[in-house]
């Protein structure tokens, strides 16, 4: 009976201290930053340049911008949890070759921005990035949303106060509290949390046409999930899958010409 308690015990005190260690780094597991800040010259691009932006507190974020041809718009760019813009050089090609202009956003701590990453910091200097582009003169017909897989969670919130053209969600999650049980199955995940990113209950506010892009194969944020944010979407509103495709692996199927379709029909 003493070996059970004290065996029970130690299964209770291991699990409180392996809940607690995940709840004090919770976030170096949410966000994966490459901090080397690098040219868009090395990524092979031609045409972009590196646009800082300062934010109130004074933290300085890198982007990479590039101007739209007359008549097409500027896509406003939101990454994943992870890596740096230089991954993302074959997207911005693609908009680009569209005539697309673009600005994507590094979050603080990637990609040479300094400060750190957070769901408020990084949906205040998304608004931030979204202001500086209408300071250029930008109106709402002249902005794209696009978020990739954390930045869906982001771009659904900028969507929700700032108008645009139309938004993209690449691989979205109905809320990072759902993305992180799934994986941690075993953890009292929904109490831990603090970045919660509940793009479920905010997407019933967006009011703007929408395209949802998502890999059927998807192992880390599973199809259902892009299929409930698609469900709970006003309209006009379209979700495109690819078989086979992976988290975010699906450019090589067409889904970046799926993008330009889209802005194409929004602009007649």
């Amino acid at each position: 009976m003493r070996l059970a308690i004290w065996s029970a015990t130690a299964l209770a005190l291991g699990y409180l201290a392996i809940s607690l260690t995940m709840f004090i780094f919770q976030r170096s597991l949410i966000y994966v930053p490459d901090r080397i800040r690098r040219d868009p010259g090395e990524a092979g691009l031609s045409g972009v340049t590196e646009q800082i932006l300062v934010t109130p507190d004074g933290s300085r974020l890198v982007s990479w911008r590039t101007k739209a041809k007359p008549g097409r718009p500027t896509v406003l760019y939101f990454q994943g949890n992870g890596g740096h813009l230089a991954q993302r050089a074959g997207r911005i090609k693609h908009f680009q070759d569209a005539g697309f202009g673009v600005l994507m956003l590094a979050y603080r701590g990637y990609s040479g921005s300094t400060g750190a990453p957070s769901e408020a910091a990084n949906v205040a200097d998304a608004l931030l990035a979204y202001d500086f582009l209408a300071g250029l003169g930008l109106t709402q017909r002249d902005i794209v949303l696009f978020g990739e897989s954390l930045g869906t969670g982001v771009a659904v919130q900028v969507a929700v106060v700032r108008p645009a053209l139309g938004l993209v969600l690449d691989s979205p999650f109905t809320s990072l509290v759902d993305a992180g049980q799934q994986h941690y199955p075993w953890l009292p995940v929904r109490w831990l949390i603090a970045d919660r990113f509940d793009s479920l209950s905010r997407i019933k506010s967006v009011h703007m046409p929408l395209l949802i892009l998502h890999g059927e194969a998807d192992e880390v944020v599973p199809l259902a999930m892009g299929q409930a944010m698609f469900a709970a979407a006003n309209e006009p509103k379209s979700l495109i899958t690819f078989p086979g495709a992976t988290h975010i692996e699906h450019t090589h199927l067409g889904s970046m010409e799926r993008v330009r379709e889209f802005v194409d029909a929004l602009q007649r």
